[in-house]
């Protein structure tokens, strides 16, 4: 009895002996079709060569393709489990031919593979063809299909068409008889909906054009697409009539018994098959880059892991099952598609990561709801707010709500719950608004309630198509954009990036057969929309319009060579100032990368030094950059950085690079750089080229800034570094090595003239003070007082000047005025044995409050102030001497 490994082989074996080229399947995440979902058949990755936009060097094809329908139009499901052909994922073989065979060449193919290399048997096999199309019935004829068996549909069963217009044409279609022991009849019968005829395999004849009257043309490059569900074909080859007794899916039902300790065939058998089929979807998309979310296809995803989670519980697991299934589905499929292996660990962590936290949710959300019914009358339905109430404080899902009130026989209040709901989103909506972060914030959450978040393709694509759902212009929807004006392009997916977390946007193209347009920035706005800032070039961009989106390579390659080295520096910050340093603020661009940190002082010319090492030693590590999906208290127990401004859900992506040498805090192997961290980044930390800081400098208080480059920036910089250093050994008459050293005795023959120059200034100051060289002091309320106003001298001069008073005096209160350009700087000294008589706050205080100023402080003995109005300086030093009167 052939596997379906061998059935699949047998089959790609096949046509490739007859010219075909086997390609791979293509991605579960369509690049190529904004209007899915997920690939849904084997034609999707081709459907450029069928219009003519792309051509390959071949023109025939066989594929294995992976295939999904959980969402969207194709949603088989609420089925799963319960039927014997519905799948979440299934397998679709096809071959293909690009304007190269047709017809008469299609059907023997199919004809000869099923009867002999499949051995089915011909007298069980039935036809049917499109109720005009007399070519295809002759061929069936010719091939060995008697008349009887050959029917003929005059529905669109039998006629494909990609959209209302586009390449379109009749198909044919196999089926198989199962016997007359089954119920049911052949197509176009009225029991055509029983289980004895069975579909095994659709080929489209793609020989005609439809436009928008309804006319058709005959296509110059007349095409074949067919398709066969492996699982279908493997359930007949194996004389089973249930896709879940072939030999793959009985293997993981039966590693599905052996982890829940059920029984395969017993009273649970429905959960394993539904926990069966799952696995392969949820395995595939992780696979395939889709991670779990609440928005798009990371909802699908979760929904589909969430619904074998809870019949895992059925099933009785007190503890996480999911991820000890992967292996088993490896071992299955592994060697057909490769990337399973290579993501095996994320996969088993994502789903053990998923379902420990569904099962509390699940548990607290089973107990309230068992809460809720039971105050409810026999059937009735529930609440529309308790169920809002269980999904937006519980975590409890609506789906998993209906699925759970099913069995007993009960119903939601859906209108309720959309009610509810809407009223949350108008409470976010006014809250929202009212931060002032954009005038036109209604619009954007009218398009987040109308199409939902933009799902973003870019940490794995720069190329991806897209459909304009949206335009914008001065803050309020349109239908199109002229060539020239200035606009904001709401797409259902994109490649490029919006601007957060300190990595700017991205920008590119936009490319479409009637003409470009530039995309100039990206942005995130309302309910987790990306809203790219567009101006059509030669014609028009509208609604509706289906666009391949570019982001710029080589500056998507710069910012992400910055963000990478961000995390880097940020490590080697914290390895040579400590563990105080925190991320406060950061700029990746593509010019340059910019990084605020939390330490009180400069660092030295060495610490700054140490930094750039470090970091340039593991950017030539070459190490990979990984990245891994869990909760923020799972990442920050690993030790992840959380980035300054980020706000985080319930699952972060963590981001590692580099591995530590065994030197200073870490040993070897240890991961060095863990952060939390939504960016992009590069694959190997290599990919950064080199690092070099631009210098230190204040940002705020106690935060430092670094500024810095990588790549091609860094080296040109050096390059002008190494110009620069030969023409200021030249000017100072030394050797580039020697410049260091004449440079530093340069600047403390400088630092030692300024001191000169500033005791100097203090000096003449004195000497000119307005009461006089040496001045007597004059006694207030019998306390010694001096007052003087100078100009020449700095606030920061004013204590020594005291402090020479002091000694000079023995006993006094002084206050000094500085006039330094119209402003003033005042400080008050009063020596030891008079504090307890006076304070110099005091005294700073009221004479502030006559230059203009507020405030002032410091201690009894010294204390200083300023003013913006030194010409009451004589009104200041008269309160002064009234604080000494009173």
């Amino acid at each position: 009895m052939p596997t379906l490994n061998d059935i699949r082989s047998t089959f790609l074996d096949y046509f490739a002996r007859n010219g075909h080229e086997v390609v791979a399947s293509s991605p579960l995440v369509p690049r190529n079709d904004p209007t899915l979902m997920f690939a849904n058949s084997g034609m999707v990755q081709f459907k450029n060569l069928f219009t003519g936009v792309e051509t390959r060097d071949y023109k025939r094809a066989t594929t294995s393709q992976k295939c999904v329908r959980a969402g969207g139009k194709h949603n088989d499901l609420d089925n799963v489990g319960y039927t014997a052909r519905h799948h979440t994922f299934f397998e679709m073989l096809g071959n293909f031919s690009f304007g190269d065979y047709f017809k008469e060449e299609a059907i023997p193919f199919a004809y000869e593979l099923i009867t002999r290399d499949f051995d089915i048997d011909r007298n069980r096999l039935y036809a049917t063809v499109y109720h005009t199309d007399d070519e295809a019935f002759e061929i069936w004829k010719k091939v060995g299909i008697p008349e009887d068996r050959i029917i003929r549909i005059a529905t669109s069963d039998n006629f494909w068409q990609m959209g209302p217009t586009g390449p379109c044409g009749p198909c044919t279609e196999i089926f198989y008889d199962h016997g007359d022991h089954i119920w049911g009849g052949p197509p176009g019968s009225p029991e055509e909906d029983g289980d004895r005829f069975i579909e095994i395999w659709n080929i489209v004849f793609m020989q005609n054009e439809q436009f928008e009257d309804g006319s058709m043309k005959a296509l110059d490059m007349q095409s074949i697409d067919t398709g066969m569900g492996l699982e279908r074909i493997g359930a007949l080859l194996q004389g089973k009539h249930d896709n879940y007794d072939t030999d793959l899916m009985r293997s993981l039902i039966e590693a599905s018994a052996d982890v829940t300790s059920s029984d395969p065939d017993g009273p649970g058998n429905v959960h394993h098959r539904v926990i069966a089929d799952h696995l392969r979807s949820t395995s595939f998309l992780l696979a395939d880059g889709v991670m779990p979310s609440n928005e798009g296809r990371g909802y699908v995803l979760r929904r589909i892991m969430r619904r074998a989670m809870r019949h895992a519980h059925l099933l009785g697991a007190k503890d996480p099952v999911m991820h000890r299934l992967v292996p088993a589905l490896v071992r299955q499929m592994g060697a057909a598609y490769p990337e399973l292996g290579r993501a095996q660990a994320l996969i088993e962590e994502t789903l053990n990561l998923e379902e420990t936290r569904f099962k509390t949710t699940l548990d607290r959300g089973l107990k309230l709801l068992d809460d809720e019914l039971s105050g409810l009358d026999e059937g009735a339905p529930l609440s529309g707010e308790a169920a809002f109430k269980l999904y937006d404080t519980y975590g409890f899902p609506l789906d998993l709500t209906q699925d759970a009130l099913r069995e007993k026989g009960r119903s939601v209040d859906t209108d309720g719950f959309d009610a509810a709901m809407a009223e949350q989103k108008a409470k976010a909506r006014a809250a929202w608004a009212g931060t002032g972060e954009t005038k036109d914030a209604e619009i954007w959450f009218d398009l987040a309630d109308t199409h939902g978040a933009t799902d973003f393709l870019g940490y794995d694509t720069e190329v991806a198509e897209g459909q304009v759902l949206a335009l914008v212009k001065d803050g309020a929807a349109v239908d199109a954009l002229q060539p020239g004006e200035e606009g904001w392009m709401i797409v259902n997916q994109t490649p490029f990036y919006a601007e957060s977390g300190g990595q700017v946007g991205d920008s590119g193209t936009y490319l479409k057969p009637e003409g470009n347009g530039v995309i100039a920035d990206t942005q995130k706005m309302a309910g987790g929309l990306f809203a790219h800032k567009v101006t059509p070039e030669k014609t028009a961009l509208a609604k509706g319009d289906p666009l391949e989106l570019r982001v710029d390579h080589a500056r998507r390659t710069n910012i992400r060579a910055n963000h990478s080295a961000t995390h880097l520096l940020h490590e080697a910050l914290r390895e040579a100032l400590g563990d105080h340093v925190a991320q406060r603020g950061s700029l990746n661009a593509a010019d340059r990368l910019r990084f605020d940190f939390s330490h009180a002082k400069a660092l030295t010319l060495e610490e700054l030094k140490q930094v750039e090492r470090d970091v340039n030693a593991f950017i030539r590590q070459n190490a990979p950059v990984t990245t891994r999906i869990m909760t923020p208290d799972d990442a920050r127990e690993m030790g992840a950085q959380a980035l300054f401004g980020e706000k985080y859900g319930d699952e972060v992506r963590v981001v590692s690079m580099g591995r530590k040498s065994g030197s200073g805090k870490g040993s070897d192997g240890e991961t060095y750089s863990i952060e939390l961290c939504g960016g992009t980044h590069v694959r190997q930390t290599g990919d950064i080229g080199v690092f070099v800081t631009l210098g230190d400098s204040a940002s705020s208080a106690g935060v430092r800034r670094i500024e810095a480059l990588t790549g091609q920036a860094a080296f040109d910089y050096l390059s002008g570094q190494d110009h620069r250093l030969a023409q200021v050994a030249t000017e100072l008459k030394s050797q580039p090595a020697d410049v260091p050293e004449r440079v530093k005795a340069l600047l403390d023959e400088r630092k030692a003239l300024q001191n000169e120059v500033a005791e100097l200034r203090r000096e003449l100051a004195m000497s000119g003070g307005s009461a006089g060289p040496g001045a007597e002091a004059e006694v207030v309320a019998g306390v010694p007082f001096v007052a003087q106003v100078l100009s020449g001298v700095t606030g920061k001069d004013l204590p020594p000047l005291i402090d020479a008073q002091k000694d000079k005096l023995g006993t006094a209160v002084i206050l000094l005025i500085a006039d330094t350009g119209g402003k003033a700087a005042v400080a008050a000294g009063v020596t030891p044995d008079m504090t307890d008589k006076v304070s110099a706050v005091d005294l700073v205080r009221a004479a502030v409050a006559e230059l203009g100023g507020k405030g002032g402080g410091g201690r009894p003995d010294m204390a200083q102030g300023g003013g913006a109005d030194a010409s009451n300086a004589e009104a200041a030093i008269a309160a002064a001497r009234r604080i000494l009167e009173g």
